[in-house]
């Protein structure tokens, strides 16, 4: 009998071991291929779930950053009920709800891991070849392989410039705390490798307008944690001085926003097709959709149909029927309404709380929150594959790695003193 439980625990101890470095796969696959982090995750829940017990997802569960995400995918589940589509198209639209019951199993593991510093380790690697691919589109114009487009190696430019500037805020934060120390080579040996990612590659080789809108964000809020009102009005200054340079200094830069102001203008005056029009397009046939059902929505699945009907006869920018509202906020309200809208919006704070402390895993999860709540107003991010895994990773682990630093300090402060 104790040779049995000693192989057990020695069972449970691999699968435990197994399942952390699984969760490392998963990060580093995110940047690169969708479908080897499809068959990593599925590996990672086979090895996690028989090494969880009941306590421990219920912990999680209780609190609101462990149970909003699964109150979310309830009422995704429950608006099949009243959506007025086929069951196929409401059961595929709830498997974009799917990945947020992550969220509590990934709280619960790296509650008790000291491997979560290695997920995170794992995809700044993983960029990092990622960064070094994308140079080499760049700046070796005679590669015979030209991957997606100029300087994108895989998948697109938004995903690549939104990892990118993860890895630019973590470091910036790393360079900081090692230049308070008086490490000063390590800080400007971490700060050079941000501006690798940050500078030269978002702003010169590959920018997304989604990351313009970023990083004003991240910028106020890393300069409020370092200094309070202090830290926030050097980063308005510092971001300002930042942006006249870059604008000077970034032709692309300039073309990319010359040529949105120039959309903007153009659909306003004349309904001109162009990206810029048919964003805005978007945002105003979803208002117009939410307000037809504004409680509860048109049930899960229902965002192609209602397009759908809301286009019909029109044409120019006005005549495209999206699948996608390009907002998260109305993904949501058009399928559940703000009763939807209010959970989703619930969520994002409380895992936004839950990193409001100190330390290098809290300011890694307020990145990944603030990135997708921004970027989020302009895509519905959480609803994509491969940012929508990057948010529940992001959060699940960082968000363990805080919770766990957590219970040790509650744990040495209610020991007795001697």
């Amino acid at each position: 009998m104790a040779t049995l439980l000693r192989a057990k625990a020695f069972d449970l101890a691999a699968l435990v071991n197994i399942a952390d470095w699984l969760a490392v796969g998963v990060a580093v696959s995110l940047p690169w291929s969708t479908s080897a982090t499809g068959v990593l995750v599925a590996l990672w829940l086979i090895a996690l779930l028989p090494t969880l017990n009941w306590d421990q997802v219920r912990r999680e569960l209780e609190t609101a950053a462990g149970g909003l995400p699964v109150l979310f995918w309830l009422f995704g589940a429950a608006g099949m009920l009243w959506a007025d589509v086929s069951w196929s198209e409401r059961i595929g639209a709830l498997g974009a709800f799917h990945r947020l019951l992550i969220i509590p199993p990934l709280l619960a593991q790296f509650r008790r891991s000291e491997h979560g510093i290695w997920v995170l380790y794992g995809f700044f690697a993983s960029a990092i070849c990622l960064l070094v691919a994308s140079y080499g589109l760049a700046l070796l114009p005679g590669l015979p392989w030209r991957g997606r487009s100029f300087g994108v190696p895989v998948k697109d430019y938004v995903l690549q410039g939104e990892i990118f500037l993860i890895c630019a805020s973590a470091l910036i934060d790393r360079a900081s705390e090692n230049g308070r120390a008086g490490q000063w080579h390590l800080a400007f040996g971490l700060a050079a490798l941000a501006i690798l990612f940050f500078l030269a590659n978002i702003l010169f080789v590959a920018t997304g307008r989604t990351v313009l809108l970023i990083l004003p964000a991240l910028a106020l809020l890393f300069g409020w944690r370092q200094a309070g009102w202090k830290g926030l009005l050097g980063a308005v200054v510092a971001g300002g001085v930042l942006f006249n340079a870059v604008w000077f200094a970034s032709p692309y830069l300039r073309g990319r926003l010359n040529n949105s102001v120039v959309q903007f203008w153009a659909y306003r005056a004349s309904d001109e097709d162009n990206a810029t029009g048919e964003h805005l397009e978007f945002l105003r046939k979803s208002l117009q959709i939410t307000t037809t059902a504004p409680v509860i929505g048109h049930g899960t699945g229902s965002i192609p149909e209602q397009f759908r009907h809301v286009v019909a006869g029109q044409t120019g920018t006005s005549s495209p029927a999206p699948t996608n509202p390009h907002n998260q906020t109305f993904a949501v309200a058009i399928q559940l309404g703000l009763m939807g809208a209010a959970v989703l919006w619930a969520m994002w704070m409380a895992h936004f709380i839950m990193f409001s402390g100190v330390g290098f895993a809290a300011w890694v999860g307020t990145v990944v929150v603030v990135e997708n709540v921004v970027s989020s107003s302009v895509n519905s991010h959480l609803f994509d594959f491969t940012q929508g895994w990057l948010y529940v990773f992001g959060a699940g682990v960082a968000g363990g790695m805080v919770l766990r630093d957590r219970d040790f300090l509650l744990q040495v402060r209610s020991e007795p003193k001697a």
